[in-house]
């Protein structure tokens, strides 16, 4: 049976086998603008289109409420209409990933034609409610639509050509039209598509895995599992511990763990046939909290020996002396959350076999180098017959690092012999992705009569759940940053990151700092007011100066001025939000940029002029809305004084590059390095067509806390932020947020406040809203984006962006990293201003959740 509607203006008719419009949209019809963030929930708006003119979410449309309507996606719209729309959101920096755009700016379509001019704020506010975008923070959307309800000129957007300068992000019409595809709109003649099974308990033995019944449904053309892997079963970034499939005689480590792997001729089957797949377990006890699982002798994880994955400790001083004699002490335990990222696209990825033995590979993930040598690892076959091509993805904030299904779809593609695609649902996303860790941290604290702090001790826990990924090192870098910027002459600090069998924890933005410095902010605020001095005092009172002996030990370069400007920026907002009677909070913050600890960092780059006149600027970084394509295009078309529309920006594994992970706020570091050398070597020779000029940028001059150094080099580059928050006092309502931020060097300044203020909006969410809780059974107990509790748009506050730029000795430009330092001070700053609404101090987020306001009391 088929049902006809008109489409863009066409009459069509699709099956009745969808079961929403917008599966129709996508894999009946081809149509790709309306993007599947959540279905069938209806909750991320990404996938609204018009239907009879009214904005509705796609995927709660049912075919028989579609039928004979009119439907109206982005691609239907009026080509004057397009280009209005695409240069209002590129103009003003409304898009990021660009993975939810296309559906806000249907709904815009229709606000705007509905109201016109009429269109207010507070109704914009209100409308885009129904989208969630993650990167962000919603500002810049909302002053687009502005714009465009106006119905003044819209500034026609170009590339910027010079390192400063205000120019689009590369690729901003296509994505806000939705014509830059993401993987899940990838379309290969003859692909297969993969679904995966997984875990229905997270301990248990593997006792047997019968795949009869889903072999023998329609459409499925094959199931795999553990048993069919010819190489290595298990990978991973650092240790090779994750298993790609849990084998008969194995045991579940989590919910996210995979059993086998479902392949049919349509998406629908393959997700229809995992039900199919019969598993018998052994089910045993999980290890659901962290101290228990610490204490215990018997093993949280299958193959693995102990329940401790690392510790990190470091000592200077005498810290018990110095706290022992100080006028003021505090001591404290703050206790801090696991989030969900909630990027918008859900993972995806597309493996295609080639007669050679070879495969091709369309990844999202934040290091493709690495998703290079995993596959080719578990195919047991050479690397070079692997190629991964890196997709530009709908947001990561650290969350794609991991393989997710990367794996499973290159095994898939390589045991039958056809391309394969395989896109995770959103409850399935949730459960397999690392999260952000929740960690405990007991802190004590003093400080001299004059508020001079002499003493700093930490004690910390995360629960890093069962597999590696990079939780050693987020907890290693939540004890390098648990001083703050502050300089403090004795510190005793310890962090353990524990093996349970909750889900995996690893990259997060912020990376194990915002969890250290919401208790040295916290810390920070009682201390002064046992000495009788504003929050702003004490801190420029402690803050690292040129000279100082921060954190492990390391001496601080005159980089570190830029946490003291910061400071100086947003004094004179703090001081009038106090004078004015506000609530007022202000945090702090510190954050590496790049790898550091003795890692030795490469970053490789090819400049490459072809015959067409275009420039190709191949990096290493992967895109996914923190705009490094930008960043490589910006820093191209200056120093080869080119116009910047002849530059393409390419990451893919063809050159040998081996970067690693997009992670620690290195991207425009290492992309702007790698991309200048590349550039002063082609102008060196002459700019041949035809020829690879190689570029690279080297950080090899940090040191590791295990050397054992008095004064090591930790980190190459810092970040430096100073933030205000401004509330009512009498509702508790957070008006404003003032944030000043040093970046060394803002490439493309536009773009750099969009990063603040999205890091923003994400750490307004960590503090009050946002946590990813998991039941007795190591199961979350969220399944939907609604559940998060994301701060919509008519809640977010008024921000105001400050950027500082002290350059950074010895990075290109002077640049430093912002794409995490944003949201390091938010929720001390806004737990601060809590404590200046009702006296209650806080220590456990989200605050709204565990701590909310006692109004009246």
């Amino acid at each position: 049976m088929t049902i006809a509607f008109e489409l863009n203006g066409e009459p069509v008719e699709v099956g009745d086998q969808h079961p929403h419009l917008l599966s129709a949209l996508r894999s009946g019809l081809g149509v790709t603008s309306p993007k599947d963030g959540c279905s069938p929930s209806g909750q991320c708006g990404a996938c609204t289109v018009l239907v009879d003119g009214k904005a509705l979410a796609s995927c709660l449309v049912s075919l028989e409420k579609a039928e004979g309507k009119h439907i109206t996606t982005l691609e239907g719209f009026d080509d004057s209409e397009r280009i209005r729309f695409a240069d209002a959101f590129a103009a003003k920096g409304a898009l990021q990933c660009g993975f939810c755009t296309p559906g806000i700016i249907v709904r815009s379509k229709a606000l705007i034609d509905q109201k016109g001019a009429d269109l207010d704020r507070a109704t914009i506010e209100g409308r885009l409610g129904a989208h969630l975008c993650r990167c962000t923070g919603y500002t810049k959307i909302i002053e687009a639509v502005e714009l465009l309800a106006s119905g003044d000129p819209i500034p026609v957007p170009s590339r910027s050509g010079t390192i400063g300068g205000d120019g689009m992000k590369y690729e901003a019409r296509a994505l806000s039209l939705g014509d830059r595809g993401f993987i899940d709109d990838i379309q290969i003649d003859g692909m297969l598509h993969a679904a995966l099974v997984l875990a229905d308990h997270a301990r248990a033995d593997v006792v047997g895995i019968d795949t009869s019944r889903a072999l023998a449904a329609e459409d499925v053309v094959a199931v795999y599992t553990a048993a069919d892997i010819p190489g290595d079963l298990k990978v991973g970034i650092i240790h090779k511990d994750w298993p790609v499939m849990i084998p008969v005689g194995g045991r579940t480590s989590y919910r996210g763990d995979v059993l086998a792997v479902v392949v049919a001729t349509d998406v629908l089957s393959a997700r229809g046939a995992t039900g199919l797949v019969d598993v018998s377990y052994d089910v045993l006890a999980p290890f659901v909290d962290a101290d228990t699982a610490l204490a215990s002798d018997e093993d949280a994880v299958w193959g693995l020996d102990g329940n401790v994955l690392s510790t990190s400790t470091y000592a200077r001083g005498e810290f018990q002396r110095a706290f022992d004699e100080a006028a003021h002490k505090v001591h404290e335990v703050f206790v801090t959350q696991r989030v969900e990222h909630a990027f918008l696209e859900p993972e995806s990825t597309v493996a295609v076999p080639d007669e050679d033995g070879s495969l091709y590979v369309y990844s999202g993930g934040q290091g493709v180098w690495d998703d290079k040598e995993q596959i080719a690892v578990m195919l047991d076959i050479p690397e070079e017959k692997v190629t991964v091509e890196l997709v530009s993805n709908g947001g990561a904030f650290g969350g794609k690092e991991d393989m997710s299904n990367q794996g499973h779809t290159a095994l898939a593609a390589y045991l039958t012999g056809k391309p394969v695609k395989c896109t995770l649902t959103r409850p399935q996303s949730f459960v397999m992705h690392a999260k952000r860790h929740p960690i405990r941290v007991e802190m004590w604290m003093a400080c001299d009569p004059e508020g001079v702090v002499t003493a700093l001790k930490a004690r910390m826990v995360g629960d890093s759940g069962p597999y590696a990924s990079v939780g050693m090192k987020v907890l290693e870098r939540a004890a390098g940053h648990a001083c703050g910027p502050y300089a403090i002459a004795n510190v005793d600090v310890e962090a353990i990151a524990a093996r349970t069998n909750n889900p995996v924890c690893g990259a997060f933005r912020g990376f194990g700092a915002n969890q250290a410095q919401f208790a040295t902010e916290g810390s920070m605020d009682r201390l002064a007011e046992m000495v009788g001095i504003s929050d702003w005092e004490i801190r420029a009172r402690n803050v690292a100066v040129p000279g100082s002996v921060w954190g492990p030990g390391q001496i601080m370069d005159d980089g570190v001025r830029g946490i003291t400007e910061c400071l100086e920026a947003v004094r004179p907002h703090y001081d009038e939000a106090v004078a004015a009677g506000k609530a007022v909070g202000i945090g702090a913050g510190i954050k590496n940029s790049g790898l550091g600890n003795g890692f030795r960092e490469v970053a490789k780059a090819v400049v490459r002029f072809n015959e067409d006149n275009t420039v190709e600027v191949r990096h290493a970084w992967t895109e996914m809305g923190q705009g490094v394509h930008t960043v490589a295009l910006q820093v191209a078309a200056e120093l080869l004084d080119i116009d910047p529309d002849r530059i393409r920006v390419i990451v893919d594994t063809t050159r040998d590059f081996s970067a690693g992970q997009t992670t620690g706020s290195r991207g425009t570091l290492m992309a702007a390095g790698s991309v200048e050398d590349a550039c002063r070597n082609a102008i060196a020779g002459d700019r041949e067509t035809g020829i690879d000029y190689h570029g690279e940028y080297i950080v090899d001059w940090t040191n590791a806390l295990e050397e054992g150094l008095e004064n090591p080099i930790i980190h190459s580059a810092f970040g430096y932020a100073c933030q205000v928050v401004i509330a009512d006092p009498g509702t508790g309502k957070i008006e404003k947020v003032i944030a000043a931020h040093d970046v060394g060097r803002a490439i493309n300044p536009l773009l750099t406040v969009g990063q603040v203020e999205g890091a923003i909006h994400m750490g307004l969410g960590y503090a009050l809203t946002e946590e990813f809780p998991t039941d007795d059974e190591g199961m979350p107990t969220k399944s939907t984006l609604r559940q998060l509790n994301i701060i919509r748009p008519k809640d977010m506050p008024d921000i105001e962006v400050i950027l500082v730029e002290v350059p950074q000795p010895r990075a290109p430009f002077g640049v430093k990293g912002v794409g995490e330092i944003g949201l390091v001070p938010t929720a001390g700053a806004v737990a601060a201003a809590y404590h200046g609404v009702d006296g209650k101090w806080r220590t456990h987020l989200p605050m709204n959740v565990h701590e909310p306001l006692e109004i009246g009391t």
